[in-house]
């Protein structure tokens, strides 16, 4: 007789079937978007004419629901936190709380307030504008090749939608009043050309990330042009093009024009027996849409191997069990897209109160194992500077009074030809300080003073 199996999804800590729908939120429920016909909404060119770029474009859209208090709140931190200007399509306005805007997770990432900052410890004491210091690590200008077979291509400096957290805000969008932004020298064209001849004359590199920014921003025939280029290098076996907008702003790859240029991308592809797929960047379960999942299947029609999700853990975001699990069931079912990564958010300034410890990223990886297809369940990484990614516990020691973690590595980056002890040093990855005991705390406390008496 064979055992009574008992499967209460009760007494589980995360219970599936999921609760939440799939289904586009009802944009016409906002004040800005209450005379917005479908069509309207289905548009790119007016999604992207319609992106909220200030305070005023915010309270259009929102209403009473953006009450003067929140509003200045936004307008104080971007006066004096934040490293990223505003610019958020309609689409993720509509994916976000109205009547709850303060705890919203969408908006807590996408259009930081001075109150999330966090009062004593906004910053690491160690922060930095290029926190994983690509640029250093620029062959030509733009790419940079940091793993052995790898690199990553920067096409543009723009995005449809602006992160707070943006890793890239070193380069990515307008200056601000905390932040003037480098800018690339070269036209892009001759970026291009200079990125295709490194790669032409580089064997060892078979896998180009296409990236930026975001490849939206990138006019489609130019997109078309590099990436055709791309396929016909010899030894370019991975294409992966890098885009937030997938989610942000799908009615961009909806377009006539935009699917023709990936359409004939994959064929060649196909032809060339190269990889090619499509990487983005959801945060949240409320952003996983209809329109998403619509776009998505355009792109796997064509025969793109993958669409792959690469997260940011945002504390007050997705830094649950619940949160995590609930985002990565909502991509598989319902949108297509593979859970891949979710990192650890990079020490860039003014990010303190979004990055978890290293000790809370492991705890997410543990929480978030037997619940998904072991194909589908996303590794947390840690981009270690001057290292790259490395799976959450593959750290070689962590001292947690300090929270220093400490990282090694199995390869030289382009800055490290010559350096015999790039393979054995240990690099470190530090958490955020108010996470500390009062001993770490005081010692980082002791290390900004020192640091602000040698300036």
């Amino acid at each position: 007789m064979a055992n009574q199996v008992k499967s209460d999804p009760s007494r589980q800590p995360f219970q599936y079937p999921l609760k939440r729908q799939f289904q586009e939120p009802d944009w016409t429920r906002l004040p800005g978007y209450k005379t917005v016909t479908a069509q309207q909404w289905q548009s790119a060119l007016w999604q992207r004419q319609h992106s909220a770029k200030n305070l005023k474009d915010l309270k259009e859209a929102f209403g009473p629901f953006l009450s003067d208090a929140l509003a200045e709140d936004m307008a104080r931190d971007q006066r004096e936190m934040a490293t990223m200007s505003l610019l958020i399509p309609p689409q993720m306005i509509n994916c976000m709380d109205e009547h709850d805007l303060k705890n919203d997770p969408v908006r807590r990432y996408m259009l930081p307030m001075f109150s999330d900052r966090h009062p004593v410890w906004p910053n690491h004491p160690r922060a930095s504008r290029d926190s994983l210091h690509e640029s250093e690590m620029w062959a030509v200008e733009g790419l940079t090749h940091r793993y052995p077979t790898k690199v990553l291509a920067e096409m543009i400096a723009t995005c449809p939608q602006y992160c707070g957290h943006c890793t890239r805000m070193d380069l990515v969008g307008n200056s601000v009043p905390q932040v003037r932004k480098h800018k690339f020298e070269q036209p892009p064209k001759e970026r291009y050309q200079a990125m295709l001849e490194y790669l032409r004359k580089t064997p060892a590199v078979r896998d180009v990330v296409v990236s930026g920014g975001d490849i939206a921003s990138v006019p489609i025939a130019q997109l078309e042009d590099f990436v055709m280029s791309l396929l016909d290098i010899p030894n370019i076996r991975d294409i992966r093009l890098a885009s937030k907008a997938l989610q942000a702003l799908p009615q961009h790859f909806l377009q006539d024009d935009v699917l023709k240029a990936y359409d004939r991308i994959a064929k060649k592809a196909w032809d060339r027996d190269v990889d090619i797929a499509m990487h983005t960047h959801v945060n949240c379960a409320r952003q996983v849409t209809p329109l998403v999942g619509k776009a998505v299947r355009k792109i796997l029609e064509m025969g793109f191997r993958d669409v792959r999700n690469q997260g940011v853990l945002l504390r007050g975001v997705n830094s649950t069990q619940n949160d995590l699990l609930e985002l990565c069931f909502m991509l598989l079912d319902h949108a297509k897209i593979m859970p891949y990564y979710f990192y650890m958010a990079d020490m860039i300034p003014n990010s303190e109160h979004w990055r978890l410890s290293i000790s809370e990223g492991q705890r997410l990886q543990h929480d978030i194992m037997g619940y998904l297809p072991g194909f589908a369940t996303p590794r947390v990484t840690v981009d270690v500077p001057y290292v790259g990614k490395r799976w959450i516990h593959q750290l070689a020691d962590y001292d947690r009074v300090r929270g220093i973690s400490y990282w090694t590595k199995s390869y030289r980056t382009g800055i490290e030809a010559d350096d015999e002890g790039a393979l054995t040093r240990r690099y470190e990855y530090l958490d955020p300080v108010y996470s500390l005991a009062p001993e770490g705390q005081a010692y980082w406390k002791q290390e900004a003073e020192k640091a602000s008496a040698r300036v």
